[in-house]
């Protein structure tokens, strides 16, 4: 089986590098201490203190190997490489479409790996239902969507 890429931008990258080390550098010290004060308040078994400073532990351990694999496994988008006009990795896009109530709306926004997806911020992902139908999109291409309200037709305004 096929291990996984992780399509990443550039800006993306470094976020996942600035975060790793943040925990590793600042939050591994913040959670041995928590632990080593739970730790004065003396019996284990009934100290709820150290349980939970036990249970942060156990979170950030597991999502600095989270971030370790993905840095290991990145792919970074190169923009240069991807052909003018259709919809990639990295893509920032314009599109139209058509609201619940008929009117027709616009909306910007960037195509990202899983990891750097955030909606709210006009990022979505590769592998999200909008992501999958309009990778390999071209300018002027309209595309189908099936989203909890009923199917949703894009069509592609412009690509950057």
């Amino acid at each position: 089986m096929a291990e996984k890429a992780y399509y990443v931008t550039q800006e993306g990258l470094e976020a996942l590098q600035n975060e790793l080390e943040d925990l590793k550098v600042n939050r591994r010290k913040e959670v041995a201490e928590k632990i080593k004060v739970a730790l004065s308040f003396g019996d284990l078994s009934e100290n709820s203190e150290y349980d939970e400073a036990k249970n942060d532990q156990a979170i950030l351990e597991a999502r600095i190997a989270d971030l370790e694999v993905m840095l290991n496994k990145a792919q970074v988008i190169e923009k240069n490489e991807q052909a003018a006009g259709t919809v990639h990795i990295g893509s920032s896009i314009s599109v139209s479409y058509k609201r619940v109530d008929g009117s027709e709306a616009t909306r910007e926004f960037s195509i990202v790996g899983s990891n750097e997806a955030n909606p709210r911020a006009g990022k979505i992902s590769d592998e999200s239902a909008v992501g999958k139908a309009l990778i390999g999109a071209k300018v002027g291409d309209s595309v189908e969507v099936e989203a909890p309200a009923g199917i949703v037709v894009y069509t592609i305004l412009s690509v950057s």
